[in-house]
């Protein structure tokens, strides 16, 4: 009942003599190549109020306060596909789709029935089509990303053309929607400080809803460090930079039509087929439980 409400009324029931017991909110840790989210199962019915859902991801995200997470899946039904997906971040803000998110809430949806092993799912992206295998205990989903869009309005970044690349404060930029908006720099070294080069192009006049930055080295495999939006930070891998950093190699003439992306948790296999980008990867369930009583209340009381 009480994940129901709106936190201002968990404030105003009393406590019994067990404030630890279960709060009746379930959740899910889930994993996808290390870029880890926390899923509220709103399939049946709204666990948490929207006005209160920036803030629960907010303090589920964080790794000591919280669960720690690098981001928040709300699973949903769809009157347009199969299940719904929306991704509140650790900042509060809600992206329009990620790449290891999907697999995740794949897993999920595969491990609780929901679906068999084609399914859609609808993101603020679009309806993506998903495919998913389970073989020896390990469970890979195949998403299909869709048709990179490099034209600046999509991205969206200011100018005129296809932002192929472009020379900012002496950097070199190309950047890609796969999804979400993606800043990509090839560079030979994939040693240095990434919060130090990341924001000055996360937050680059160039893009108006900001990016995520992709430091890309080319070779077999890609290698990949991807700083995200939301997150403001390094992740350790990012499906939809997966993409975008394959997708400008590609469109370079650098790379085939089958990429081995090397992410900090793990490889992707990134394919194109009639101009269509797909995401091949892992996802992994790392624990269930219930949100204590106590730490819903504690959350209510904070201003």
């Amino acid at each position: 009942m009480v994940y129901k409400m709106k936190l201002a009324d968990i404030s105003e029931i009393e406590l019994d003599d067990d404030p630890f017991r279960p709060g009746g909110l379930g959740f899910t840790k889930l994993h996808g190549n290390g870029n880890d989210f926390v899923l509220i199962d709103e399939t049946s019915r709204e666990q948490i109020a929207e006005s209160e859902k920036k803030k629960f991801a907010i303090a589920f995200c964080h790794r000591h306060f919280g669960i720690g997470a690098d981001g928040v899946l709300f699973l949903t039904g769809s009157s347009r596909a199969s299940l719904g997906m929306r991704l509140i971040q650790p900042d509060g803000s809600e992206a329009e789709m990620c790449g290891n998110g999907i697999r995740c809430l794949a897993k999920y949806a595969w491990d609780a029935g929901y679906v068999g092993e084609s399914f859609d799912v609808e993101t603020l992206a679009g309806i993506i089509p998903v495919q998913v295998r389970e073989r020896d205990g390990s469970f890979w989903a195949k998403v299909d990303m869709g048709v990179p869009k490099f034209d600046r309005p999509s991205i969206p970044a200011c100018g005129q053309g296809d932002l192929i690349t472009e020379e900012i404060d002496g950097i070199r930029i190309s950047a890609v929607n796969t999804g979400v908006p993606h800043a990509v720099l090839l560079v030979d070294d994939m040693n240095f400080d990434i919060l130090k080069a990341a924001p000055s192009v996360r937050h680059n006049n160039l893009f108006p809803e900001g990016a995520n930055v992709n430091f890309v080295k080319v070779g077999e495999p890609l290698e990949i460090r991807t700083f995200e939006r939301g997150v403001e930070g390094e992740t350790l891998s990012c499906g939809t930079g997966s993409v975008a950093a394959a997708s400008v190699a590609r469109r370079l003439g650098l790379v085939d039509d089958e990429v081995l992306v090397q992410t900090k948790g793990g490889p992707l296999l990134i394919s194109f087929e009639d101009g269509k980008a797909f995401m091949e990867g892992p996802a992994v369930t790392v624990c269930s439980g219930e949100f204590s009583f106590e730490y819903l209340w504690n959350l209510s009381m904070e201003p």
